[in-house]
């Protein structure tokens, strides 16, 4: 496994902090999950609010007892990473320079460099996770590879704040616009909104601006 951020960046970049029930049950029977269920808050239910009032929908009591656990994803990643060490697998953080090579033969080879020296693995697969960004997508050639793509006119902007949770559970919220307020952890709270792209990079102009006179 290779990575080109190193561990510390990987465990500390902050995630979503909400995980539905399939999850949650794949980590238990994977053997990953003991410092999920020890750890982690399960929410029973969740609130949407529009037209002025709230109404609570009993996530457990309609679906058999199932429910979202608040257990951020950044920590399933450290217990992920630990677990992967633990069993002798490999790891590799801080990486550049990947490339790949021969990925539509049998034997495809991953070229890198690690602490100044120049590495390949011959692989049986490669499984590109590495995202849009990634080396993965852009070394398929075009005639190979089908892309599909939907570009909506709105982004989210989201506020974290190290505060006890608003609200036990949940809320998704319309007003003239959608925002939720969400739980990362149970120290960290997510105010998120969705606003047409241009409203989202005044907003987050404004924001920056705001941090830095108050710095000043």
């Amino acid at each position: 496994m290779l990575e080109s951020r190193s561990r510390v960046e990987v465990e500390t970049t902050l995630r979503a902090g909400v995980l539905e029930q399939g999850t949650v049950d794949l980590l238990v029977e994977t053997g990953v999950g003991e410092r999920m269920l020890l750890e982690g808050a399960p929410h029973h239910g969740i609130e949407f609010r529009f037209g002025g009032r709230g109404h609570r929908i009993p996530l457990s009591e309609l679906t058999d007892g199932r429910a979202i656990m608040l257990y951020a994803q950044d920590e399933v990643i450290k217990d992920l990473i630990h677990a992967r060490l633990a069993a002798g697998g490999t790891i590799v953080f801080d990486v550049r320079n990947v490339a790949l090579h021969d990925f539509d033969s049998a034997k495809p080879r991953i070229r890198f460099e690690h602490d100044e020296r120049v590495y390949e693995l011959r692989c049986d697969f490669i499984a590109g996770c590495d995202g849009y960004h990634g080396v993965c997508r852009p070394s398929v050639p075009l005639a190979a590879r089908q892309e599909f793509a939907r570009a909506y006119p709105f982004g989210w902007f989201g506020i974290l704040v190290n505060a006890l949770p608003y609200s036990p559970e949940l809320i998704y919220a319309y007003h003239e616009r959608f925002s939720l307020v969400s739980t990362r952890s149970r120290k960290c709270s997510d105010c998120t909104f969705s606003a047409i792209r241009k409203t989202h990079r005044q907003l987050a102009r404004r924001t920056h601006l705001g941090r830095a006179r108050s710095a000043a």
